[in-house]
Protein backbone atom coordinates (compact mmCIF):
# COMPACT_ATOMS: atom_id res chain seq x y z
CA UNK A 1 0.00 0.00 0.00
CA UNK A 2 1.41 3.35 -1.06
CA UNK A 3 2.21 5.88 1.69
CA UNK A 4 1.69 8.86 -0.61
CA UNK A 5 -1.41 9.25 -2.71
CA UNK A 6 -4.76 7.50 -2.46
CA UNK A 7 -5.40 3.81 -1.97
CA UNK A 8 -9.01 2.76 -1.58
CA UNK A 9 -11.35 -0.20 -1.45
CA UNK A 10 -14.96 0.92 -1.70
CA UNK A 11 -17.91 -1.35 -0.99
CA UNK A 12 -21.49 -0.13 -0.80
CA UNK A 13 -24.91 -1.58 -1.57
CA UNK A 14 -28.04 0.22 -2.68
CA UNK A 15 -31.55 -0.93 -3.69
CA UNK A 16 -30.63 -1.73 -7.28
CA UNK A 17 -26.86 -1.37 -7.38
CA UNK A 18 -23.75 -2.82 -5.73
CA UNK A 19 -20.37 -1.08 -5.79
CA UNK A 20 -17.15 -3.00 -5.15
CA UNK A 21 -14.05 -1.24 -6.47
CA UNK A 22 -10.40 -0.98 -5.52
CA UNK A 23 -7.88 1.39 -7.07
CA UNK A 24 -4.94 3.62 -6.23
CA UNK A 25 -3.75 7.03 -7.37
CA UNK A 26 -0.16 8.13 -6.82
CA UNK A 27 0.57 11.45 -5.16
CA UNK A 28 0.51 14.26 -7.74
CA UNK A 29 -1.31 12.19 -10.39
CA UNK A 30 -4.41 13.23 -12.30
CA UNK A 31 -6.53 10.09 -12.59
CA UNK A 32 -9.71 9.82 -14.64
CA UNK A 33 -12.55 7.48 -13.70
CA UNK A 34 -14.53 6.67 -16.82
CA UNK A 35 -17.43 4.41 -17.63
CA UNK A 36 -21.04 4.38 -18.88
CA UNK A 37 -23.86 6.13 -17.03
CA UNK A 38 -24.82 4.32 -13.84
CA UNK A 39 -21.54 2.42 -13.46
CA UNK A 40 -20.68 4.01 -10.09
CA UNK A 41 -18.28 6.82 -11.04
CA UNK A 42 -19.94 9.64 -9.09
CA UNK A 43 -20.87 7.28 -6.25
CA UNK A 44 -17.17 6.43 -5.85
CA UNK A 45 -16.29 10.12 -5.58
CA UNK A 46 -18.98 10.72 -2.97
CA UNK A 47 -17.76 7.76 -0.93
CA UNK A 48 -14.20 9.10 -1.04
CA UNK A 49 -15.40 12.58 -0.04
CA UNK A 50 -17.46 11.13 2.81
CA UNK A 51 -20.79 12.34 1.41
CA UNK A 52 -21.97 8.72 1.29
CA UNK A 53 -21.23 6.04 3.86
CA UNK A 54 -19.10 2.98 3.11
CA UNK A 55 -20.52 -0.42 3.97
CA UNK A 56 -17.01 -1.86 4.04
CA UNK A 57 -13.54 -1.19 2.73
CA UNK A 58 -10.77 1.29 3.40
CA UNK A 59 -9.69 4.76 2.34
CA UNK A 60 -6.04 5.72 2.83
CA UNK A 61 -4.84 9.18 1.81
CA UNK A 62 -1.14 9.97 2.20
CA UNK A 63 -0.81 7.26 4.84
CA UNK A 64 -3.85 8.33 6.90
CA UNK A 65 -6.96 6.18 7.23
CA UNK A 66 -9.95 8.40 6.41
CA UNK A 67 -12.62 5.71 6.63
CA UNK A 68 -14.21 7.16 9.77
CA UNK A 69 -12.96 10.74 9.47
CA UNK A 70 -15.76 13.38 9.17
CA UNK A 71 -16.18 15.12 5.82
CA UNK A 72 -14.85 18.49 7.00
CA UNK A 73 -11.64 16.92 8.35
CA UNK A 74 -10.64 14.88 5.27
CA UNK A 75 -8.77 17.69 3.44
CA UNK A 76 -10.63 16.72 0.29
CA UNK A 77 -12.25 19.28 -2.03
CA UNK A 78 -14.89 18.49 -4.63
CA UNK A 79 -16.15 20.31 -7.72
CA UNK A 80 -19.67 19.21 -8.66
CA UNK A 81 -21.20 18.91 -12.10
CA UNK A 82 -23.40 21.99 -11.56
CA UNK A 83 -20.56 24.02 -9.89
CA UNK A 84 -22.81 24.83 -6.85
CA UNK A 85 -21.73 28.48 -6.52
CA UNK A 86 -23.52 30.60 -3.93
CA UNK A 87 -25.78 32.92 -5.98
CA UNK A 88 -25.90 35.65 -3.29
CA UNK A 89 -22.09 35.93 -3.21
CA UNK A 90 -19.73 37.50 -5.70
CA UNK A 91 -16.72 35.68 -7.12
CA UNK A 92 -14.36 36.80 -4.36
CA UNK A 93 -16.78 35.73 -1.63
CA UNK A 94 -17.40 32.36 -3.25
CA UNK A 95 -13.70 31.55 -3.48
CA UNK A 96 -12.96 32.90 0.01
CA UNK A 97 -15.77 30.94 1.66
CA UNK A 98 -13.66 27.89 2.65
CA UNK A 99 -11.03 30.27 4.07
CA UNK A 100 -13.68 32.18 6.01
CA UNK A 101 -14.98 28.95 7.53
CA UNK A 102 -11.39 28.14 8.48
CA UNK A 103 -11.14 31.64 10.03
CA UNK A 104 -8.15 32.74 8.02
CA UNK A 105 -7.33 36.45 8.47
CA UNK A 106 -9.19 38.71 6.03
CA UNK A 107 -5.97 40.06 4.45
CA UNK A 108 -4.76 36.52 3.82
CA UNK A 109 -8.09 35.60 2.24
CA UNK A 110 -7.91 38.54 -0.14
CA UNK A 111 -4.38 37.69 -1.21
CA UNK A 112 -5.22 34.00 -1.65
CA UNK A 113 -8.27 34.82 -3.78
CA UNK A 114 -6.21 37.10 -6.03
CA UNK A 115 -3.62 34.36 -6.58
CA UNK A 116 -6.27 31.75 -7.32
CA UNK A 117 -8.02 34.03 -9.81
CA UNK A 118 -4.69 34.47 -11.56
CA UNK A 119 -4.23 30.69 -11.58
CA UNK A 120 -7.61 30.15 -13.29
CA UNK A 121 -7.14 33.17 -15.60
CA UNK A 122 -9.96 35.28 -14.11
CA UNK A 123 -8.03 38.28 -12.83
CA UNK A 124 -10.32 41.22 -12.10
CA UNK A 125 -13.48 39.12 -11.64
CA UNK A 126 -13.61 39.53 -7.84
CA UNK A 127 -16.84 41.60 -7.70
CA UNK A 128 -18.85 39.79 -10.37
CA UNK A 129 -21.92 37.80 -9.40
CA UNK A 130 -22.26 34.18 -10.44
CA UNK A 131 -25.28 35.05 -12.61
CA UNK A 132 -23.03 37.34 -14.67
CA UNK A 133 -20.58 34.56 -15.52
CA UNK A 134 -20.56 32.17 -18.46
CA UNK A 135 -20.59 28.42 -17.88
CA UNK A 136 -16.83 28.20 -18.40
CA UNK A 137 -16.21 31.09 -15.98
CA UNK A 138 -18.42 29.51 -13.30
CA UNK A 139 -16.49 26.28 -13.71
CA UNK A 140 -13.21 28.13 -13.12
CA UNK A 141 -14.59 29.88 -10.04
CA UNK A 142 -15.75 26.53 -8.63
CA UNK A 143 -12.28 25.11 -9.26
CA UNK A 144 -10.61 28.10 -7.58
CA UNK A 145 -12.92 27.71 -4.56
CA UNK A 146 -12.03 24.02 -4.30
CA UNK A 147 -8.31 24.88 -4.38
CA UNK A 148 -8.65 27.67 -1.80
CA UNK A 149 -8.46 25.30 1.18
CA UNK A 150 -5.28 23.67 -0.20
CA UNK A 151 -6.72 20.13 -0.19
CA UNK A 152 -4.64 16.98 -0.29
CA UNK A 153 -7.07 15.48 -2.80
CA UNK A 154 -9.21 17.22 -5.44
CA UNK A 155 -12.32 15.49 -6.82
CA UNK A 156 -13.92 16.68 -10.08
CA UNK A 157 -17.31 15.20 -10.97
CA UNK A 158 -17.87 15.68 -14.74
CA UNK A 159 -17.05 19.41 -14.44
CA UNK A 160 -17.25 20.10 -18.19
CA UNK A 161 -20.31 18.07 -19.16
CA UNK A 162 -22.64 21.09 -19.47
CA UNK A 163 -20.31 22.99 -21.83
CA UNK A 164 -20.07 22.93 -25.62
CA UNK A 165 -17.40 20.80 -27.29
CA UNK A 166 -14.97 23.62 -28.16
CA UNK A 167 -15.09 25.11 -24.66
CA UNK A 168 -14.71 21.66 -23.08
CA UNK A 169 -11.53 21.07 -25.03
CA UNK A 170 -10.10 24.46 -24.00
CA UNK A 171 -11.00 24.03 -20.33
CA UNK A 172 -9.67 20.49 -20.07
CA UNK A 173 -6.32 21.89 -21.22
CA UNK A 174 -6.65 24.55 -18.52
CA UNK A 175 -7.44 21.93 -15.88
CA UNK A 176 -4.34 20.00 -16.91
CA UNK A 177 -2.25 23.18 -16.70
CA UNK A 178 -3.63 24.04 -13.26
CA UNK A 179 -2.99 20.50 -12.09
CA UNK A 180 0.63 20.69 -13.19
CA UNK A 181 1.08 24.04 -11.45
CA UNK A 182 -0.48 22.92 -8.15
CA UNK A 183 0.62 19.26 -8.08
CA UNK A 184 -2.53 18.27 -6.15
CA UNK A 185 -3.56 14.63 -6.42
CA UNK A 186 -6.74 14.72 -8.51
CA UNK A 187 -9.54 12.33 -9.48
CA UNK A 188 -11.60 13.43 -12.47
CA UNK A 189 -14.84 11.67 -13.38
CA UNK A 190 -15.86 11.79 -17.04
CA UNK A 191 -17.85 9.83 -19.61
CA UNK A 192 -15.77 11.29 -22.46
CA UNK A 193 -13.06 8.91 -23.73
CA UNK A 194 -11.15 11.63 -25.59
CA UNK A 195 -11.15 13.80 -22.47
CA UNK A 196 -9.77 10.98 -20.31
CA UNK A 197 -7.08 9.96 -22.82
CA UNK A 198 -5.93 13.56 -23.32
CA UNK A 199 -5.44 14.72 -19.73
CA UNK A 200 -5.06 11.70 -17.42
CA UNK A 201 -1.88 10.21 -16.00
CA UNK A 202 -3.94 7.17 -15.04
CA UNK A 203 -7.32 5.95 -16.28
CA UNK A 204 -9.70 3.79 -14.22
CA UNK A 205 -12.37 2.13 -16.39
CA UNK A 206 -15.53 1.11 -14.54
CA UNK A 207 -18.62 -0.88 -15.46
CA UNK A 208 -21.53 -2.10 -13.32
CA UNK A 209 -19.89 -1.09 -10.04
CA UNK A 210 -16.52 -2.72 -10.74
CA UNK A 211 -13.11 -1.67 -12.05
CA UNK A 212 -12.50 -3.26 -15.45
CA UNK A 213 -8.95 -1.96 -15.92
CA UNK A 214 -6.65 0.79 -14.68
CA UNK A 215 -3.37 2.11 -16.05
CA UNK A 216 -1.91 4.56 -18.53
CA UNK A 217 -4.18 5.70 -21.33
CA UNK A 218 -2.03 4.25 -24.09
CA UNK A 219 -1.92 0.85 -22.36
CA UNK A 220 -5.68 0.73 -21.91
CA UNK A 221 -6.31 1.79 -25.52
CA UNK A 222 -3.72 -0.53 -27.08
CA UNK A 223 -3.89 -3.49 -24.68
CA UNK A 224 -7.41 -3.72 -23.20
CA UNK A 225 -8.06 -6.48 -20.66
CA UNK A 226 -11.45 -7.33 -22.10
CA UNK A 227 -13.85 -6.56 -24.92
CA UNK A 228 -15.81 -4.08 -22.79
CA UNK A 229 -12.72 -1.91 -22.29
CA UNK A 230 -11.70 -2.35 -25.93
CA UNK A 231 -15.06 -1.16 -27.27
CA UNK A 232 -15.70 1.50 -24.61
CA UNK A 233 -12.31 3.19 -24.92
CA UNK A 234 -12.63 3.90 -28.62
CA UNK A 235 -14.20 2.36 -31.68
CA UNK A 236 -13.27 -1.00 -33.06
CA UNK A 237 -14.43 -4.07 -34.96
CA UNK A 238 -15.06 -7.43 -33.30
CA UNK A 239 -15.11 -10.50 -35.55
CA UNK A 240 -15.24 -14.25 -34.85
CA UNK A 241 -11.83 -15.92 -34.81
CA UNK A 242 -13.21 -18.44 -37.34
CA UNK A 243 -12.98 -15.91 -40.20
CA UNK A 244 -9.17 -16.05 -40.19
CA UNK A 245 -8.61 -19.07 -42.52
CA UNK A 246 -10.68 -17.52 -45.33
CA UNK A 247 -9.07 -14.05 -45.03
CA UNK A 248 -5.44 -14.58 -44.04
CA UNK A 249 -2.72 -13.54 -46.48
CA UNK A 250 0.80 -14.51 -45.51
CA UNK A 251 3.06 -13.19 -48.31
CA UNK A 252 6.64 -14.34 -48.64
CA UNK A 253 6.54 -16.13 -45.30
CA UNK A 254 8.05 -19.51 -44.52
CA UNK A 255 6.24 -19.57 -41.18
CA UNK A 256 2.66 -20.76 -41.71
CA UNK A 257 -0.10 -19.55 -39.43
CA UNK A 258 -1.44 -22.29 -37.15
CA UNK A 259 -5.21 -21.88 -36.81
CA UNK A 260 -6.18 -22.93 -33.27
CA UNK A 261 -9.72 -21.95 -32.30
CA UNK A 262 -10.26 -22.14 -28.55
CA UNK A 263 -13.36 -23.47 -26.88
CA UNK A 264 -15.77 -20.66 -26.02
CA UNK A 265 -16.55 -17.32 -27.67
CA UNK A 266 -13.28 -16.76 -29.51
CA UNK A 267 -12.96 -13.39 -31.24
CA UNK A 268 -10.55 -10.85 -32.70
CA UNK A 269 -10.63 -7.05 -32.43
CA UNK A 270 -8.94 -4.16 -34.21
CA UNK A 271 -9.18 -0.36 -34.30
CA UNK A 272 -10.55 1.54 -37.34
CA UNK A 273 -7.27 3.36 -37.92
CA UNK A 274 -5.53 -0.03 -38.26
CA UNK A 275 -7.59 -1.02 -41.32
CA UNK A 276 -6.37 -0.33 -44.86
CA UNK A 277 -8.88 0.64 -47.57
CA UNK A 278 -8.45 -0.03 -51.31
CA UNK A 279 -11.28 1.16 -53.58
CA UNK A 280 -9.64 0.43 -56.94
CA UNK A 281 -10.26 -3.17 -58.07
CA UNK A 282 -7.40 -2.87 -60.55
CA UNK A 283 -4.85 -2.32 -57.78
CA UNK A 284 -3.71 -4.77 -55.11
CA UNK A 285 -3.98 -4.01 -51.41
CA UNK A 286 -0.76 -2.21 -50.53
CA UNK A 287 0.21 -4.49 -47.67
CA UNK A 288 3.25 -6.78 -47.68
CA UNK A 289 3.15 -8.10 -44.12
CA UNK A 290 0.89 -10.95 -42.95
CA UNK A 291 -2.67 -9.61 -42.85
CA UNK A 292 -6.36 -10.37 -43.11
CA UNK A 293 -7.96 -9.38 -46.41
CA UNK A 294 -11.68 -8.65 -46.70
CA UNK A 295 -12.65 -8.63 -50.37
CA UNK A 296 -15.77 -7.05 -51.84
CA UNK A 297 -16.89 -5.22 -48.69
CA UNK A 298 -19.89 -2.92 -49.21
CA UNK A 299 -19.58 0.68 -47.99
CA UNK A 300 -22.85 1.28 -46.14
CA UNK A 301 -21.94 4.67 -44.65
CA UNK A 302 -19.22 7.26 -45.12
CA UNK A 303 -18.85 10.20 -42.71
CA UNK A 304 -16.33 13.02 -43.06
CA UNK A 305 -14.81 13.69 -39.63
CA UNK A 306 -12.27 16.38 -40.45
CA UNK A 307 -9.03 14.38 -40.36
CA UNK A 308 -10.48 11.29 -42.06
CA UNK A 309 -13.55 9.57 -43.46
CA UNK A 310 -15.21 7.06 -41.16
CA UNK A 311 -16.49 4.06 -43.12
CA UNK A 312 -18.88 1.36 -42.02
CA UNK A 313 -18.48 -1.59 -44.38
CA UNK A 314 -20.49 -4.80 -44.60
CA UNK A 315 -18.54 -7.98 -45.26
CA UNK A 316 -20.30 -11.38 -45.18
CA UNK A 317 -22.79 -10.11 -42.60
CA UNK A 318 -20.17 -8.43 -40.39
CA UNK A 319 -19.81 -4.66 -39.98
CA UNK A 320 -16.22 -3.42 -40.19
CA UNK A 321 -15.41 0.13 -39.07
CA UNK A 322 -12.38 1.75 -40.71
CA UNK A 323 -10.82 5.13 -41.43
CA UNK A 324 -9.77 6.38 -44.86
CA UNK A 325 -7.93 9.53 -45.86
CA UNK A 326 -10.20 9.89 -48.91
CA UNK A 327 -13.81 9.23 -49.82
CA UNK A 328 -14.07 5.87 -51.64
CA UNK A 329 -14.90 6.19 -55.34
CA UNK A 330 -16.71 2.86 -55.41
CA UNK A 331 -19.38 1.30 -53.22
CA UNK A 332 -17.28 -1.89 -52.98
CA UNK A 333 -13.83 -1.90 -51.38
CA UNK A 334 -11.13 -4.27 -50.21
CA UNK A 335 -10.06 -3.96 -46.59
CA UNK A 336 -6.97 -5.24 -44.84
CA UNK A 337 -5.61 -5.35 -41.30
CA UNK A 338 -2.17 -6.57 -40.24
CA UNK A 339 -2.04 -9.68 -38.09
CA UNK A 340 0.18 -7.86 -35.61
CA UNK A 341 -2.64 -5.35 -35.04
CA UNK A 342 -5.23 -7.96 -34.09
CA UNK A 343 -6.17 -8.49 -30.46
CA UNK A 344 -7.55 -11.84 -29.38
CA UNK A 345 -10.31 -12.42 -26.81
CA UNK A 346 -11.83 -15.54 -25.32
CA UNK A 347 -15.26 -15.19 -23.70
CA UNK A 348 -14.73 -11.45 -23.64
CA UNK A 349 -11.35 -11.59 -21.87
CA UNK A 350 -7.94 -10.98 -23.41
CA UNK A 351 -6.32 -14.36 -23.84
CA UNK A 352 -2.78 -15.08 -22.66
CA UNK A 353 -2.60 -18.02 -25.07
CA UNK A 354 -2.77 -15.88 -28.17
CA UNK A 355 -2.45 -17.65 -31.50
CA UNK A 356 -1.43 -14.31 -33.04
CA UNK A 357 1.78 -13.88 -31.05
CA UNK A 358 3.94 -15.09 -33.96
CA UNK A 359 3.07 -11.87 -35.76
CA UNK A 360 4.02 -9.44 -32.95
Amino acid sequence: MAVDGLSCSLKASYNDFNLDVSFSVRAGELACIIGPSGCGKSTSLQLIAGLLKLDAGSLILNGKDLTKVPVHERQIAMVFQDYALFPHMNVEQNIAYPLKIRRDPKANRKDRVARLLSLVALEGYQKRRSQELSGGERQRVALARALASQPQLLLLDEPLSALDAKLRKHLREEIRRIHEETGITTIYVTHDQEEALSIADRIIVMNEGKVMQQGKGEDIYNSPNNLFVASFMGEGTTLPYSIIPKTIVNPESTRPFVFKPQEGEHSIFFRPEQALVQDDVNLPLSEYLPHLKFKDAEVVSCEFQGTHFRLACLWEGHTIICHSNHRPKKSRVTLGVRMRNLQEFLNGQSTTKSNLSNFD
